[in-house]
This record gives C-alpha cells, structure tokens and sequence, in this order.
C-alpha cells in the first residue's frame, strides 16, 4: 500500500493550478507545438519535393516514349514523302524502274507491309508487292480512304486496324494515306496513295515503358479511340475501364484520378503531327510511399520528444516553483481578511521581487476598496435623491388641484386623461424597484407627464415623441427625461406669452443612443450656459438647474462612466436643447451585469 501512497502524493503535485504543473504543461505544449509546426513544414516541404520529383520522373518516361514515337512517325512520314517523290517522277506508274525503287523501299525496313495505289474511285491502279486484291473489301468506304480524300494534300494517320485489301494477308496495321499526282503515259490523274505500316512496332515502344509495377501506357487518337492498350482485349470485353473524357481536355500536362477507387497519376503527351496522344498511367501509392514512412518516422520521434521534455520540464519546474510554495505559506496569512498584513520579503531574487510586488498590491487593494466604499457612498446618496424625487410632492399637489378644478367645472374627460395618466406616470416610476427599464418605457413616462403638464397647463405648450424603431428595446436608467422635461416647462416655456413646444427625439447612432429634449423656451445667456456646461449653476433659477439635472448627469456617470452624460445647447430667446448620452445596452448586457 505504500507505493499507492507514493503515487497518490505524487499526483496531487500535479494539480492543474500549481505553478509546476502549469510550467511542465507549458514546457511540453511548446515543445509539441513547435516540434509539430517544424514536423509539418519538412513534412510538407519534403511531400511537396517529392510528388515533383515523381511527376518530374514519370513525364520524362513518357516524354521519351512520345520523342521515340514522334521519331518513328517522322520517319514514316519521311518514307511516304520518299515513295510520293518517286511515283512524281516516274512517266508511268508501270513503269519498271519506278517498281524496283518502291520495292527497294518497302525492303528497306521491315515493319513496312505493302504500297499500294488506287484511284480516286477506288481503282487499284498498281500494289507493291504484287498480290491480287480481294473481293468485296468496299475499299472506297474504308477510313484511309476516306480521311484521304477529305483532307487533300495532308498525309492521314489511321487508327490501327485488320488490313484486308489483298488476299493472303491479315496484318494489324497503321495506314498511311494521301490523295496525290501520278503520270500515266502523258496524262496526269490524281490517285490515293496508302502504305501500310506493321503496328508491332508502335506496340513494343508503348510495352517497353514501366510505370512502377501496377502502371502502363497507352495511346489514343484525337478522337479518343484506343490506339494501343497493353489490356486492350479487357477494355474490348468489357471488363477494364478508361476515363477517357479529361484527357481529351489536356494537350500535355497530368492530372490525379480516382474513378476506379484509387488514385493514379495521369500523365498525357500527344504526338505531332498525327495527334495521338499517349496516356501514362502511374499508381500513387507506389510513387509516394516515402510520405508514409515520413509520418511514421515523424510520430516516434514526437513520441520520444514528449517523454524527454516531460522529464525535464517536471525536474525544472520543481525546482522553480519550491520558493514560489514558501512564498504561498506566508501570503495565507492575507486569507484571514487582514489586509494590514504585510508579507515578509526575502528569497532569491524573483520571489524577493514578487514580495515587493504583492505588498503593493496589497497597498492598492486598500485604496481600491476605500474608493469602492465611497462610490458607493455617492451612488446610494444618488440612489436616494432619485427615490425622493420620484414622488415630488409639489408636482402631485398641483396635479391633484387641477383634477379637483376639472373635476368641479365638470370636464370628466379630461379628469379621467389626468388620473391614468398620474398613474401610469408612478407605476413606471416605481418600476418593480428596477432601476433600469426599456427606452419605451422611458418615453411612455416622459408622455404621461407631459399629458398632465399639457393638462393643467391648459395646453401653454405641445410635444412630440420621435424615436428610432431600432432604440425602443435598448435599455436605460429610468426618470433621466422626466426632470429635464420639467426644466424645460418650469423655466423655458412657462415664461413664454405665446405657444410653447417641446420635442424628445431618440436616435441609435454608433453603438450609442442619444436622448434630446429640445425646447423653444427663453434660453440661457452664455455665461449661465457655461456654469451649467461646468456643473457650476446649483441654486440660480433657469433651464438647466436642480437637483433633478445633477441627478440625471451624477446617475449617468456613476452607471455608465465619465464619458457620458449630458451636454446642453441654448440662446436667449430661442430655446433649449439637452442631449443625453449613453451606451447602448441590451437586455442580456444587464443580465450579466446584474450576476456579476
């Protein structure tokens, strides 16, 4: 039971929150991360060299297969000019001499089948060798013959194919054919000139290339019709499939394919001028199997990092944190709740330094708290001022005379306005105890006082409620209209012979709202609009004075800070204007407030 001991206090060494725990986790987080970042990049770095190296490789093979084809169709061409040189310069073409040289040149190589002339209606004019041609072969309908013709003066290159023209021979071959000029006697006709050409040839150039064990190469004309494939009886049985249609999209260039579950490497070079193109077919997984082994290799050694720089980051560590633990003993002496307490100073020069450090913090956290209790000293003084200005007496006194002189001259209505008005105006006052209501709310209180002042002042004055559809749902201290509204009728448009009018506008502007009560009352001079601008203007009489406008702005700048309040725009004998501004806040805002 001893080692579970052992390990039991060993593990609680760890504890997430422990210095040592947090310097090992650290140690090893970097170290993996860097180890990983630098893994990745050489990974990346040496995966990106070699897949250009595979592709660089593969397409030098099929670039030398297409350099041997386009040599071999260049001298098949050259053969074809050499024979078309010659029948151009015979007088006729049973000439015996002209017979001779051609049958020179069908000797020279030995993939040359035959020579064959006919005429443009299909005529067998003269054939080297000399074998009797077979019935039926509907030679004007075959694609030599017909390309020929279609594409006067340009040597055609035919798919392979069964060679049946003459009896006794069955070759798979490539023809070669072109509509010329021959002389019989004296006379000039034109003819289609056709050699064919053994195909084994073309076919042991695609089957001496390797593309790894699995890969291949096969070609196709311009048309997409296999010309060669080393699984050709497959394809035609069915039983092997080619995705023939993006190579007809490439010239040259590779490209990746998965159509057949796998991924191969496709590689396309075509052969001028004939068109073909040879395909290289290369299986990835046996070109970029050193990946694999990379990310293998890659992942021990991430393995052995991690054990190494956990033994060491644990030997460190708790070598760094034994004074920090001394230090901890003498700061639980703080726990208690004595502030007073000081921490003694000593140690190397970190926990020394530390020491200092957390006695002056201490010390702020003192003059912290002092502040605290003095803010809050003012804001429940504010607090208060503003319970006691929710209820002015003078203001219910005056409302409930007006409604008794309604109420005596018969105007119920007007009684009936006033009472639900008063007490819609106390029941958003009194807010379930919240300080905090909606910007609707606000307005509809600032409504109903209005609806009383117009009311018993016999309509001196009117109002309008403007405000943005997006405020009406953001939230706001509660009665910071009302009391400016009041100023405005007290000392601006009581003092007016003729109409008054007040408007209350609410805008949403850059993450603030701003709340204006504008006025057309008798203004303020600038040197009392100066004393208000500075808070200075307590006792004179005025727009902008009273406990109720210091109120607003000390509410305003205790909840939301120093930054916001209010700001006032006035002239003698045309008006007041008051902007209130505040962040806006939503409801959720509160909620966290509130919790926190």
């Amino acid at each position: 039971m001893n080692w579970l001991r052992h390990a039991s206090s060993f593990l609680k060494q760890f504890h997430l929150r422990k210095i040592q725990t947090i310097i090992t986790l650290s140690t090893i987080s970097i170290t993996v991360f860097v180890v990983i970042l630098v893994s990745y990049m050489l990974f990346d770095r040496f995966s990106k060299a070699s897949e250009q190296n595979t592709y660089l490789n593969l397409n030098q093979i099929i670039e030398q297969v297409n350099a041997n084809l386009e040599l071999y169709v260049n001298g098949m061409e050259d053969i074809f000019e050499v024979a078309e040189e010659k029948i151009n310069e015979g007088s006729t073409w049973s000439d015996a001499k002209l017979e001779e040289q051609l049958g020179t040149i069908l000797g020279t190589r030995e993939d040359l089948v035959s020579i064959a002339l006919f005429s443009t209606e299909g005529e067998l004019i003269r054939n080297v060798p000399a074998i009797p041609m077979r019935q039926n072969t509907q030679l004007t309908e075959q694609s030599w013959f017909e390309m020929a013709k279609k594409n006067p003066g340009k040597l055609q290159f035919t798919p392979p194919h069964i060679q049946n023209l003459f009896k006794w021979q069955y070759r798979w071959v490539v023809s070669m054919s072109k509509v010329i000029q021959y002389y019989n006697g004296d006379e000039l006709h034109e003819g289609v000139l056709v050699i064919d050409v053994n195909f084994r040839t073309i076919d042991e150039l695609s089957k001496s290339v390797m593309l790894g064990k699995q890969g291949y190469v096969y070609i196709i004309d311009a048309a997409g019709n296999i010309v060669h494939h080393p699984q050709q009886q497959l394809i035609y049985a069915g039983l092997k499939y080619e995705n023939l249609e993006p190579v007809l999209n490439y010239s040259f260039g590779s490209y990746l394919d998965d159509s057949e579950g796998e991924q191969r490497i496709i590689l396309i070079q075509t052969v001028e001028p004939i068109g073909w193109k040879i395909v290289g077919v290369a299986y990835v997984e046996e070109f970029l199997t050193t990946k694999q082994e990379l990310r293998d290799f890659i992942v021990w050694f991430l393995l052995c990092v991690i054990v190494i720089v956990l033994m060491l980051s644990i030997y460190v560590s708790a070598k760094i944190s034994q004074p920090i633990r001394r230090l901890e003993r003498s700061v639980k002496k703080v726990e208690k709740g004595n502030f007073r307490t000081a921490v003694h100073v000593g140690g190397v020069y970190e926990v020394e330094q530390l020491s200092k450090r957390f006695n002056l913090m201490l010390r702020r956290i003192r003059e912290l708290m002092d502040q605290i209790i003095e803010e809050q000293e003012a804001k429940r003084k504010s607090e208060l001022d503003v319970l006691q200005s929710q209820i002015n007496p003078h203001f219910l006194y005056n409302t409930l005379n007006s409604v008794t002189r309604l109420a005596e001259m018969g105007r119920n209505e007007e009684v009936v306005t006033t009472i639900t008005s008063l007490s819609r105006f106390f029941r958003i006052s009194l807010s379930k105890g919240s300080h905090i209501i909606s910007v609707e709310e606000e307005l509809e209180h600032v409504r109903n006082y209005l609806i009383i002042q117009t009311i018993r002042f016999k309509n001196k004055f009117r109002y309008e409620i403007k405000c943005e559809e997006a405020a009406l749902d953001c939230l706001t201290l509660k009665l910071i209209l009302q009391p400016l509204v009041e100023n405005a009728i007290h000392h601006g448009i009581e003092q007016l012979a003729e109409e008054g009018f007040i408007g209350i506008y609410v805008t949403y502007e850059n993450e603030q709202l701003r709340l204006q009560i504008k006025d057309n009352g008798v203004g303020m001079s600038p040197d009392r609009l100066a004393k208000v601008r500075a808070g200075d203007a307590r006792s004179e009489s005025g727009p902008g004075s009273g406990v109720g406008v210091r109120n607003v702005q000390e509410r305003i700048a205790l909840y939301y800070g120093a930054a916001y309040g209010l700001h006032f725009e006035s002239e003698l004998e045309e008006g007041t204007a008051v902007t209130i501004t505040i962040p806006v806040v939503k409801v959720e805002s509160v909620q966290r407030r509130e919790r926190t």
